[in-house]
């Protein structure tokens, strides 16, 4: 039976160690409750916040007017195998980096350039997760969900999730609510081919090439922690939501008056990164940009900080508030805007406040 309290505060169940108080707080161990729990809470006509790991959350200081359901279901099974290709479905409360750590343990390809991220599996369709080169919706082959509309448990195969950069079906409505996902991994030694430039400059190889899973993940989580992407208790500088802003894509003419603005700001030879995307747009790094507005790592605005070792990530390195958070956020986008005429975009959920 599912165990509700009230009043619990949500700053212990997010990386950024931020929030208020949850009217209504549930924890959901299995599939039925956490079905039956939101169901109840859609027919009281309340407010209903899934929480899973908290990794990509930002809550108001006020915290959530309704019931919290907090997704702690368990359970990895491989439900089919053929050609070497092997389906491995997770339960949405399962935590993502032991899942790609059991996949590299066991030989399955496919999430290893992954490692590191925290949170839990059932976010990982929603802003389809991604870093150095790889996508979980390249590996997903379903999504099982509770529709609240139509009340019932549907399925989504991956085009029903509708991915693209940082998003999918799923971000930006309460819709559904993911249940479990399953990924087609690839039996096999070596990694999927590395595709990130900077991963493959630390592996030492050239873009394209495989090396073993193992070595992979190594890289991986070795060059997370230099960017303070791996949480760590001892290091206050993970005490955020990782990456604050997506890295933006841009139309042909936004293009242009970036590329004008760098010139008048930083000199006709300035150039900036650049990676192709769908069509004829473009898209650039939002670190990038940050750092050239004048933000640098480290940058301190009260008790709220730009990590010291990346300048995507926004920290509380201990006694802030959301409201603090928020603020060096709308510093950080309006001094981009200024500088180079590009509007960045959060990354996070924003719960019960905007930016």
């Amino acid at each position: 039976m599912a165990v509700f309290a009230e009043e619990v505060k949500l700053a212990g169940f997010t990386t950024l160690r931020l929030g208020g108080p949850a009217r209504r707080f549930v924890e959901a161990t299995t599939e039925a409750e956490l079905v039956t729990e939101i169901r109840k809470a859609d027919e009281r006509g309340e407010p209903v916040l899934v929480l899973g790991g908290g990794s990509n959350l930002v809550v108001s200081d006020d915290g959530f007017p309704g019931t919290v359901v907090h997704v702690g279901t368990r359970g990895t099974e491989r439900v089919a195998s053929s050609g070497g290709t092997v389906h491995v479905r997770v339960q949405a409360g399962e935590d993502w980096d032991p899942f790609v750590a059991r996949c590299v343990a066991e030989g399955l390809a496919g999430v290893e350039c992954l490692s590191g991220i925290p949170g839990r599996v059932g976010a990982t369709p929603i802003q389809n997760v991604g870093a150095y080169g790889q996508d979980v919706s390249e590996t997903i082959v379903e999504v099982r969900a509770y529709d609240r509309h139509a009340r019932t448990v549907v399925t989504l195969d991956r085009d029903a999730c509708r991915f693209t950069y940082r998003h999918s079906v799923f971000k930006g409505d309460d819709r559904y609510v993911v249940l479990d996902v399953t990924y087609a991994l690839h039996e096999a030694e070596e990694s999927q081919p590395v595709a990130y430039a900077e991963l493959a400059n630390k592996l030492g190889v050239h873009p394209g090439d495989r090396v073993t899973l193992k070595e992979a993940r190594d890289a991986v989580l070795e060059l997370r922690r230099g960017k303070g992407m791996v949480l760590d208790a001892a290091d206050p500088d993970t005490r955020s939501a990782g990456s604050f802003f997506t890295n933006p894509v841009l139309e042909p003419g936004q293009l242009t008056e970036l590329e004008r603005r760098v010139a008048d700001r930083l000199g006709p030879d300035a150039a900036f990164p650049r990676y192709p995307e769908i069509g004829d747009r473009v898209k650039t790094s939002a670190a990038w940009l940050i750092d050239r507005a004048g933000f640098t790592k480290g940058h301190t605005v009260g008790p709220v900080r730009i990590s010291t070792k990346h300048t995507l990530a926004l920290t509380n390195p201990g006694g802030a508030s959301t409201a603090d958070l928020l603020a060096l956020a709308r510093e950080v986008r309006g001094g981009v805007r200024d500088a180079f005429g590009v509007e960045l975009v959060n990354e996070p959920v924003l719960v019960g406040v905007t930016l």
